[in-house]
């Protein structure tokens, strides 16, 4: 009888006690960590799938720190979150860009290594449109001797550079909810099983294709852009008939982590570059909840991330709610960005 061969999904869990064994030696606890927030985002991948039935849709009727009107998702998100990752002995605390201050481990609770930081749930513009939303992450080692004794204090540990991230990835809720993570040895992508509940790996190794015709930009902010911003977007509206002598396609959907899967999927760059609405503030985008995690994964996929003026992993942050712009995807097209503006420096 001829044998038969079963070919058994990785799961995300098998996937991290592998990444443990082999030579890189990936520490118990963080593969722990990474599988806890995976479990919440399962979790809020089935309430945002349950949508007006669950009566999730619509405003909180509360700001956060920024001053941005929180959707119930994203209260309920950012709860799901903490709830699923305080209690694990993991963590010395976590950061959310929902909440004022670092949240400490309850004293109830072991008190791990590691800091967590967290966009609950990006892109809420399009929560009551039904558009693809998610979450961010990124994970850090708590330096030692860091005072952890209050809120406010706790926040000078968090104050790293994005290099120094051990493990960061989103997870995307779209037509299928998909878990894109590196931990430092490229980017692999996950597929939730609904019926299972658990993670499947489908794509290993995602390479940003260095040839793109793409750009994902908001349109609607051109007139307040930098003139670097201006001229590279202009070169691409011309088209076949003007200096990168091909066609360009914009995308944009409003949400950074549907805009920069595709660029990870298809190639392109992504851009919220600095305006004059937002020079005071730094940029749009926060450096340590968004920026920094999604500049790692696209330079771990072989793209690059910058600010125009800076790579954006080698920022050390300030403050815990920065804000930097964001120039990131293939190489290639992120390098004629960054020489427009060393160009107008000149």
């Amino acid at each position: 009888m001829d044998s038969i061969t079963i070919t058994r999904p990785i799961t995300l869990s098998r996937y991290l006690v592998e990444k443990h064994r082999g030579p890189a030696g990936l520490p118990v606890d963080l593969c722990q960590l990474i599988e806890s927030v995976a479990r919440a985002c399962t979790q809020i991948a089935v309430v945002v799938a349950r949508g007006g039935l669950a009566d999730v849709l619509g405003e909180a009727g509360s700001d956060n720190i920024q001053g941005e009107a929180q959707k119930k998702l994203d209260v309920i998100s950012n709860t799901l979150l903490i709830d699923a990752n305080e209690w694990g002995g993991h963590l010395a605390a976590m950061a959310s860009e929902e909440m004022d201050w670092p949240r400490l481990i309850p004293a109830r609770y072991p008190r791990g290594k590691y800091l967590l930081l967290f966009d609950p749930l990006d892109g809420s513009s399009n929560i009551d449109v039904n558009v693809s939303i998610g979450t961010i992450f990124s994970i850090l080692v708590c330096p030692e001797h860091a005072d952890l004794s209050s809120e406010t204090a706790a926040e000078q540990a968090f104050l790293q550079a994005g290099a120094h991230q051990v493990a960061a990835g989103y997870v995307i809720y779209g037509p299928s909810a998909l878990l894109v993570l590196t931990v430092g040895d490229g980017v692999v992508a996950f597929t939730l099983d609904r019926e299972s509940g658990a993670f499947i790996l489908t794509r290993e190794n995602i390479r940003i294709p260095e040839e793109t015709r793409e750009f994902a930009v908001n349109m609607s902010n051109q007139r307040h852009w930098e003139a670097p911003v201006q001229r590279y977007v202009a070169e691409l509206l011309q088209g076949s008939q003007g200096a990168r002598g091909k066609d360009f396609n914009m995308r944009w959907i409003a949400s950074m982590v549907a805009d920069v899967h595709r660029v990870l999927s298809r190639g392109g760059i992504f851009m919220y570059p600095l305006d004059e609405r937002i020079r005071a503030q730094g940029g749009k985008l926060r450096l340590m909840y968004e920026a920094n995690p999604m500049a790692w994964l696209v330079e771990q996929a072989g793209g690059a991330a910058s600010t125009g003026r800076a790579r954006i992993l080698a920022i050390t942050p300030e403050k815990l709610h920065q804000r930097v712009p964001v120039i990131l995807g293939s190489k290639s097209e992120v390098a004629v960005v960054v020489a427009y503006h060393a160009d107008a420096a000149c």
